[in-house]
């Protein structure tokens, strides 16, 4: 793998933003080391730890990145398509369909086919176990928690589908385009909270995101001008919400709160996304001058070459660092004690070791393949891929939310309203990826390496 990365490394063009591909790297990494230290594991369950120090919660104000990812989405995503629209068959017939369907899965294929391996191993071993009589105790929490970060990818796929329209809406109103998705999540939060309209505030999940995603594609134009506006604006709105609003200090959510500023969403955290995107650019500069050394820009170069395989299974090891303490009877002293924090660097550590062991297992998977010719044309090759996408989106956010617990007693969790249950949303999302598949082989349009 160090002769590759060390080529791709050295045939990186000009051109090209290096510092988008550290954004997403420090992102998600920033993500799994939150998760790695908030865990407050115990023999009888697993806690949080700001629910246990409410004095930490400001620290999700620069710990919470997902909005950066989510941004530096919306930049690739517009440069991606826009190069595949350039090199469409013009005027044929069904060539807009054929780009969107080669978008779809030029796009999807390095975070579905890692996913989708995640879900088969993980439901295969969920199954042996209940078959077995297990699933009580650590590993219980475990089959039901590992799934949890799958909501991530349900957004991002999201994203990717409406990229196409809310590019043409960006191209058209710009700053506009944002604003109207920024008004529609402000209202939703006044029908919320002032007029009490129940279950509106699911709304958000689309317009807070696609709103930050929006910014992406301001990047990619060069229409963030004054970041520094930006992050002063968000973050004063941010913290004048929080502190006069219903919003709570917590960035991230808490268990037993009323009020979640993630699930859903909400204005106070489109306006932390806002502050972190005008923060991000304005280390654009120095950043990018570290990355011209070629030993840096060979480590983010290899980073991004398993960030999402390392996403998806950090959560295994961390589970699986705990369960081997149990095992081995070592004490788990109470979260936020003097021992519990001296026994975060080696926990950390471990986790870290395994995640990498587990890495280098399945990071084959998120290597980018090429779609050989099929015998799949092009009409109707849009939708096709659109059912797709809308399938997996389903199938990963209801996974997401049931877990593989209770596989065996038929346990379900509501999706927008619809009881879903594991083997239900494991289905959707291995159809809903066959069809994009389906749709973007012999589309007509060379889709080559994601742009990132």
């Amino acid at each position: 793998m160090g002769s590759s990365v060390r080529e791709l490394a050295g045939a990186t063009p000009a051109t090209r933003d290096r510092y988008v591909d550290l954004l997403r790297v420090a992102s998600l990494g920033a993500v799994v080391l939150g998760h790695w230290l908030m865990a407050a594991v115990t023999p009888d369950g697993v806690g949080n730890l700001l629910a246990v120090v409410p004095a930490l919660q400001p620290l999700t104000w620069l710990l919470q990145v997902m909005p950066v990812f989510f941004f530096v989405g919306g930049f690739s995503h517009a440069l991606s398509y826009r190069s595949l629209l350039r090199k469409r068959p013009e005027r044929r017939e069904g060539s807009e369909d054929s780009v969107y369907s080669a978008f779809l899965r030029a796009r999807l294929q390095r975070l579905l086919r890692p996913t989708t391996v995640f879900v088969l191993v993980w439901g295969a071993a969920a199954l042996l176990v209940q078959l077995l009589g297990g699933g009580g105790g650590l590993t219980g929490v475990t089959l039901r928690m590992v799934t949890q970060p799958l909501w991530f990818i349900g957004i991002y796929l999201a994203m990717v589908a409406f990229t196409p329209p809310l590019l043409k809406l960006h191209e058209r109103y710009g700053w506009g385009a944002f604003a109207g998705l920024a008004g529609a999540a402000v209202a939703v939060d006044v029908l919320r909270f002032a007029a009490g309209v129940p279950y509106v505030e699911f709304l958000n999940f689309a317009f807070v995101w696609l709103a930050v995603h929006q910014l992406g594609f301001l990047r990619a134009d060069g229409r963030i001008r004054r970041p520094a506006l930006l992050a002063g604006a968000g973050l004063v709105t941010a913290g004048a919400l929080v502190a006069f609003g219903p919003y709570p200090l917590s960035m991230v959510g808490m268990p037993g709160e009323k009020v979640s500023n993630m699930a859903p969403p909400t204005l106070a955290l489109l306006c932390h996304g806002l502050w972190l995107v005008g923060a991000v650019e304005l280390l654009r500069a120095p950043a990018a001058r570290l990355l011209e050394r070629p030993r840096v820009w060979r480590t983010v170069v290899a980073a991004n070459g398993v960030a999402m395989t390392a996403f998806l299974w950090h959560l295994t090891a961390m589970f699986g660092v705990y369960g081997a303490m149990l095992a081995l009877d070592v004490e788990l002293p109470a979260p936020a004690s003097a021992a519990w924090w001296a026994q975060v660097p080696p926990r950390i550590a471990l986790a870290a070791a395994l995640t990498a062991g587990l890495v280098a297992a399945f990071r084959t998977f998120e290597r980018p393949v090429s779609a050989p010719p099929g015998a799949a044309g092009a009409t109707g090759a849009g939708p096709l891929a659109a059912l797709g996408a809308t399938l997996c989106l389903l199938g990963v956010l209801g996974l997401s939310m049931v877990g593989f617990g209770g596989l065996l007693d038929g346990r379900t969790a509501l999706l927008i309203a619809i009881p879903v249950s594991a083997p239900a949303a494991v289905a959707m999302t291995l159809g809903g990826w066959l069809l994009v598949e389906r749709a973007g082989r012999g589309a007509g349009v060379r889709a080559g390496r994601p742009a990132r």
